[in-house]
């Protein structure tokens, strides 16, 4: 079976992960910000990979250290677990409806990290979460994951539809 355990410790995060790409999408995840513990319960449930993501961060401070650290340990993961990647389909595409949201995720999984991100969002946070560390998150994955990733929000109004849009279709695609 694909799967992986990574732990992470530096001076603001403490992060414990454990993935399996071969799951249903049973999920535990606890980051201490709300919004974005529901984000990845998606994209657990979405991708069916089943995820355990428990992380402490300096939230006193903000989200950025928490959701980018949470970014590249994911990233890690899903690359420990990919293994050698015989047996995968190494391009992924999905485009999500989310109410008045048009989403398309494209991925590669070719060893070469980029990401291409096009979403504009109109709130600074949804709770604790700041929307800008959407892209942020993306990116830590994409660099530490080795995965090229376009991620284009078509257009949409609302900034949950369009955060919620993008984190579906990313599971969709892997």
């Amino acid at each position: 079976m694909r799967k992986a355990e990574i732990r992470r410790e530096t001076k603001e995060t403490s992060i414990y992960c454990q993935m399996n790409l071969d799951g249903n999408g049973i999920h535990e995840i606890n980051t201490g910000i709300g919004f974005f513990d529901h984000m990845l319960s998606l994209f657990s449930f979405h991708s069916h990979i089943d995820l355990k993501l428990i992380a402490k961060g300096d939230l006193d401070v903000c989200d950025h250290h928490t959701i980018e650290d949470c970014g590249i340990v994911l990233g890690n993961a899903f690359k420990q677990a990919l293994q050698d990647k015989k047996g995968i389909a190494r391009y992924g595409f999905f485009s999500m409806p989310m109410d008045e949201t048009l989403c398309q995720v494209t991925l590669d999984i070719s060893g070469r990290p980029y990401l291409v991100f096009h979403a504009q969002f109109e709130r600074e946070n949804i709770g604790n979460y700041s929307c800008e560390m959407t892209e942020e998150f993306f990116r830590a994955f994409a660099m530490a994951c080795g995965m090229t990733l376009h991620i284009n929000v078509m257009y949409g109004k609302n900034d949950h539809h369009k955060i919620e849009a993008i984190f579906k279709a990313f599971g969709r695609s892997c």
